[in-house]
């Protein structure tokens, strides 16, 4: 399956203009936990709710913080026509739990995390769990 079938298309994006408190009422109010920072449709960085949880204790007024000095520069990306067992490789070798998705341009199409390769791996254990079950009168979990 491909990376770009997986996770939500609707990305929260903001500029690199923005501020943490314009960031964390995005987050608020979209109910998700990251916002990938954009320049001309191309995600350049990437904000978490945990990277604005520990700026509270990094700066004064947080609000006014501009949003290049928390958000992580030039964000690790999979490309949408990658397969998803590249999320687990991307996982291991940068350690991060969000991807903005890419097209062959460069261009933001999506974003997956850890928790749509979970949820993937769950369906696809359910689907084998399936076929043991039919092939194996006998079996029962």
């Amino acid at each position: 399956m491909p990376v770009g079938e997986l996770g939500p298309e609707e990305v929260v994006t903001a500029s690199n203009e923005s501020t943490l408190g314009e960031i964390t009422e995005l987050l608020d109010s979209e109910g998700v936990g990251t916002v990938v920072i954009t320049d001309d449709g191309a995600p350049v960085g990437i904000v978490t709710d945990r990277d604005a949880a520990l700026a509270i204790h990094q700066y004064d007024d947080v609000a006014d913080v501009p949003v290049a000095d928390v958000m992580t520069d030039d964000p690790v990306t999979i490309r949408e026509d990658e397969e998803a067992i590249e999320i687990s490789r991307a996982i291991e070798e940068h350690d991060v739990r969000r991807f903005p998705v890419v097209d062959e341009n460069g261009k933001l199409t999506g974003i997956v995390t850890l928790d749509d390769l979970v949820a993937t791996i769950g369906e696809q254990l359910d689907n084998v769990a399936d076929t043991i079950e039919v092939q194996s009168p006998g079996y029962s979990p």
